[in-house]
């Protein structure tokens, strides 16, 4: 077994390797960006070597930088996570000429995957079934817009070279074709080096059912069952379960024999998972992802195997010890992904302090993998993932149980974050009832909407939060005036306050005594400047405190300007100054977080000012473009 391991990744993947690491005895190495320079990844590794800026290029896709920092360090093996380099053939090759162990498949087995449309043709040869498509060579706009019209509509445009569901676009009508190829393209070139495209018949609700995968250098393969991954924003995945359920046993067995039937076809090693599509008794591939998955630990629970642990065996050269009757799933497991991110905004990343961090403490069943604790600053370069909380129980009803009660013990404050709206899905008659598809948020939109208005006892007990603040901080938090503080004091009387809490823009005054000011059972407050949050039953309110005038003044100085809701790069201009612009209609596209927003005219009118041009950088809060109301 190896004696050091540089962990090329970050967040929570790189803690969760560097967990296994330590329980083999195994030395350490964390490599971080300087946005990352204090992150809990880097406080959990035995050494940990600086690579660069924060730009994901000049650090962890930096190859060299990430080389030297494995021979500077003595690591005989780097393990590369997912996403960066975790796929990436020339790191791949670079650590196999200089000698460290890379701890994942073959060279030759990553190129064969590493392009979406070579390998739709590989499988299909093999008789693994795939959907009609384009998978060619000749990628020219016009010739991709004359195979979408053979192909049909509606179909998916798809990066060739990268994975995650980063820069798929979706076509229903002939007119929104050329958008989306150089839409696709262009996310294609800058996040995965590689601006082919593939073209493919788009189902319009299947299943995302995908097969893992262990195979060592000896010539074994086996397979560890299937999972269920179809809840999803954006083609990215939001809660994953394993073993898939509904699944018929004849065609469960024929997803299993197809997967190990593309890592034979590769000379394949290491982990791995096979993905499908699923639809009325039918499936098709759709890619392998040559590395490690963010939902593996739900295989793990229902294996009982540590997957990181046999992906260093393996890279170590050990054989499978067990074969694949002697494996069995055992109950069922559920894994959600809390994100920084904004479900009621269209699930927009955010970023920041957090200052507040609550992770489910140890349950039965219950089990989290997180990147951030309390103190931690969420980057806008990365991905938006914080931590996965994963729940294993007897069978499906029990886990969604266990990871409802988890959720409502995750208490985040600082960021925007989804675990409320996790809850809310985990509870729908729909997701209950398994067997949902990708089109989960669009056709259960109703139950999974934030609550219209907060319950009266949670404005209670955030006022009451408020009024129990130490007197300095009350006096801050509501009044100037001592003789108007925010503590209640009256000469002979019960004490008595009021509180104006402002909801989603809208000032509430509360009012209360504070004799009978207290915490409400089973919800959390958390006062941090002038923000109240409170946690109940699941769902999360965010308060703000602020002085009259500022309300009465908020959104005077935004009127027709468009604002950057986090740090970004500019990555398309789709209007000029003087250009009439309707209501909704894309200004500029800003990258930030690994993926496009469309920023929007928010009514008809002109363009006064356009204050970024393409490739420069925005920063939180910034003015992109000023439009001004008027008729067209």
């Amino acid at each position: 077994m190896f004696k050091t391991l540089l962990i090329a990744n970050r967040g929570e993947i790189a803690c969760r390797v560097i967990r296994t690491a330590k329980r083999l005895g195994i030395r350490t190495v964390a490599v971080y960006s300087d946005a990352d320079a204090s992150a809990q990844h880097v406080r959990m590794a035995d050494v940990a070597v600086r690579l660069g800026p924060a730009a994901a290029r000049e650090s962890y896709l930096n190859v060299e930088r990430v080389l030297a920092a494995a021979r500077d360090s003595g690591a005989e093996a780097v393990h590369p996570g997912y996403g960066f380099l975790s796929e990436n053939t020339a790191f791949a090759q670079a650590c196999a000429a200089a000698g460290i162990a890379f701890v994942g498949p073959g060279i030759a087995a990553i190129e064969s995957m590493g392009s979406k449309r070579a390998a739709k043709e590989a499988m299909a040869r093999v008789g693994v079934p795939v959907l009609p498509g384009y998978h060619g060579e000749r990628q020219g706009l016009d010739e991709l817009e004359a195979e979408a019209e053979r192909v049909g509509l509606p179909l998916i445009v798809k990066p060739s070279g990268g994975g995650g569901g980063k820069g798929m676009q979706i076509v229903t009508e002939r007119a929104q074709l050329r958008g989306a190829l150089e839409a696709a393209r262009r996310l294609a070139s800058s996040a995965f080096a590689d601006p082919s495209l593939l073209l493919e018949r788009y189902l319009p609700a299947p299943r995302h059912v995908e097969v893992q995968l262990l195979a060592d250098s000896h010539g074994k393969v086996l397979h560890l069952f299937t999972r269920d991954c179809s809840v999803q924003r954006r083609h990215q995945k939001l809660i994953e379960e394993a073993p898939a359920p509904g699944i018929p046993d004849a065609v469960r067995e024929r997803l299993h024999a197809a997967a190990a039937t593309v890592a034979r076809t590769i000379g394949y090693t290491n982990a791995g998972t096979v993905e499908f599509l699923y639809a009325d008794g039918e499936f098709w591939f759709m890619e392998m992802n040559t590395r490690l998955q963010v939902e593996h630990p739900v295989t793990e629970a229902i294996t009982g195997l540590d997957l990181v642990e046999w992906q260093l065996r393996i890279a170590a050269g050990e054989p499978l010890p067990f074969e694949q009757a002697s494996l069995a799933p055992r109950g069922h497991a559920i894994e959600v992904r809390v994100c920084a991110e904004d479900p009621d905004q269209d699930f927009v990343p955010s970023s920041g302090l957090m200052h507040r961090a609550d992770w489910p403490v140890a349950a039965a069943g219950v089990r989290v993998d997180a990147g951030f604790a309390a103190g931690d600053v969420v980057p806008s370069d990365y991905d938006s993932l914080l931590a996965k909380v994963i729940a294993h129980g007897r069978d499906r009803a029990e886990s969604i149980d266990r990871l409802q009660a988890a959720l409502r013990r995750t208490h985040l404050a600082g960021v925007a974050d989804n675990a409320a709206w996790l809850h809310r899905a985990l509870g729908t008659d729909a997701f209950r009832a398994g067997g949902v598809t990708t089109r989960f948020l669009l056709e259960q939109a109703a139950a999974l909407a934030a609550p219209a208005a907060p319950p009266a006892a949670v404005l209670q007990a955030a006022a009451s939060a408020v009024l129990r603040a130490p007197r300095e901080r009350a006096l801050q938090l509501t009044q100037a005036s001592p003789w108007e503080s925010g503590d209640a004091f009256r000469v002979n009387l019960a004490a008595r306050g009021q509180v104006t809490l402002v909801w989603q823009g809208r000032p509430q005054a509360v009012e209360l005594v504070a004799a009978a000011a207290t915490e409400a059972p089973n919800l959390v407050t958390d006062l941090h400047g002038h923000d109240v949050v409170a946690w109940a039953q699941g769902e999360k309110y965010l308060f703000s405190l602020l002085d009259p005038r500022e309300i009465a003044g908020a959104g005077e100085a935004a009127e027709g300007e468009l604002v950057a809701r986090l740090p970004g790069l500019v990555v398309q201009l789709a209007v000029a100054i003087g250009d009439a612009v309707e209501a909704g209609q894309v200004v500029m596209v800003v990258e930030a977080m690994k993926m496009e927003h469309s920023i929007a005219a928010p009514h008809a009118g002109r363009v006064r000012a356009l204050h970024f041009a393409v490739g420069e950088r925005v920063v939180e809060g910034a003015i992109l473009a000023e439009i001004e109301a008027g008729p067209i």
